[in-house]
């Protein structure tokens, strides 16, 4: 089954390719017009500009991590299978999206102010649940040390951009992830 994108879906997917290999500023209107097969101009609208379409990219990844964290934490009572579960989905989002990965650590600074700080609160939010979750599997754990831990932890699973991706590193980054978050 295959599925059908949008012009919107094909463009954010090509400009998070093109950010990651060469830079939000390496690239140009025009360049992300002809990857998708349309002039510059027209990729205006879609988007009113290539700040704009960062924006979404950046905006829109965080925005889906929260949900889908806030989703897992629901779940279940046992922290544990939230840990597990939150790994999960973290490994699997870094096993898709290597280059949304490569462009938040490059080109956040990128954004306009306003999507800037609106990023940084939802990953903030996000990070909060992971430290919740720990410091209920681990109750001595102080909130810092437990940020410490949650961000360590998105440090080994991001790692994707800069690993081979064979059918066993989502496997093993989540054996490693949940047995550095264990040994707390």
């Amino acid at each position: 089954m295959s599925v059908v994108r949008s012009r919107r879906e094909q463009i954010l997917d090509v400009a998070a390719q093109l950010f990651a290999r060469h830079g939000f500023h390496g690239v140009s209107i025009a360049d992300l017009g002809a990857a998708v097969g349309v002039s510059g101009p027209a990729l205006y609208r879609h988007f009113p500009g290539k700040e704009a379409l960062l924006a979404e990219l950046l905006v829109g990844i965080s925005e889906h991590l929260l949900a889908g964290g806030r989703e897992r934490a629901a779940a279940s009572e046992d922290p544990r299978e939230v840990l597990a579960a939150l790994v999960e989905f973290q490994a699997a989002f870094a096993l898709r999206e290597p280059e949304l990965i490569v462009v938040q650590d490059r080109d956040l600074a990128n954004l306009p102010t306003a999507a800037r700080r609106r990023v940084r609160r939802l990953q903030r939010t996000y990070v909060e649940i992971w430290v919740d979750t720990l410091r209920r599997i681990h109750p001595a754990l102080t909130v810092e040390s437990a940020r410490v831990a949650a961000h360590a932890a998105f440090g080994l699973l991001n790692s994707t951009p800069h690993t081979a991706r064979t059918p066993d590193t989502a496997a093993l980054l989540r054996r490693m992830a949940l047995a550095a978050l264990d040994d707390l």
